[in-house]
């Protein structure tokens, strides 16, 4: 193994992520798809792994009473997992019971950032308790969730509406995450069918 695989983690520990930091309250914060895209950069080989319970083939865990995540970041074959718990906008542990599939997707992204960092990127910002890693897309599920009722309203995607060509843009820009995660994403905001899922796949295809 060469000096520079040697001391990788030395050189991520030492990217300056700063311009990337973000502030919510208490609270320092660093996108995942920022993170990743520095690691990437470093490792192309770079891998996660977003592990799921033998007993449920579901891609969260549980203890009987709430849950939580289990994602794994390869870099050099050195593997380092992060465990985080599925939380709410409050950062409160959720019971299985109130877990959406949109909690667990924040979870991961969150996770993957936790585990990236313990690769070295962006690890200085846990050097307070008070501080987390969290995706970029975390401000989404709090606007949705702090409402009286803690409802999420989605708007009903179809191919041709007027959503269309702009979601058809963000496809286009994104691709390179992958349809599942893109999909993921536009759950945020959208209600997605099968065929619209399928339209989704094509045009990533054509493009």
């Amino acid at each position: 193994m060469s000096k520079t695989e040697n001391n990788y983690f030395k050189d991520l520990v030492a990217k300056d992520v700063t311009k990337h930091v973000k502030k919510k309250g208490n609270f320092s914060y660093l996108s995942w798809v920022i993170a990743w895209n520095y690691l990437k950069q470093e490792d192309e080989n770079a891998q996660r792994i977003v592990y799921e319970a033998p007993e449920t083939g579901l891609n969260w865990f549980s203890d009987g009473m709430t849950g939580y995540v289990k994602v794994g970041i390869i870099v050099k074959d050195i593997e380092h997992i992060d465990y985080l718990p599925i939380k709410d906008f409050r950062h409160k542990s959720l019971t299985v019971d109130k877990i959406t599939s949109m909690d667990v997707n924040t979870a991961i992204q969150r996770s993957t950032a936790k585990a990236i960092a313990m690769h070295g990127i962006g690890l200085n910002l846990y050097a307070n308790e008070d501080t987390l890693i969290i995706p970029e897309f975390e401000e989404t599920k709090k606007t949705v969730t702090t409402t009286k009722e803690k409802t999420q309203t989605l708007i009903t995607l179809d191919i041709g509406d007027m959503n269309w060509s702009k979601v058809l843009t963000y496809v286009s820009k994104n691709k390179a995450l992958g349809l599942e995660e893109i999909t993921q994403r536009l759950k945020a905001k959208y209600s997605i069918k099968a065929t619209v899922k399928k339209e989704l796949a094509k045009s990533m295809k054509d493009n």
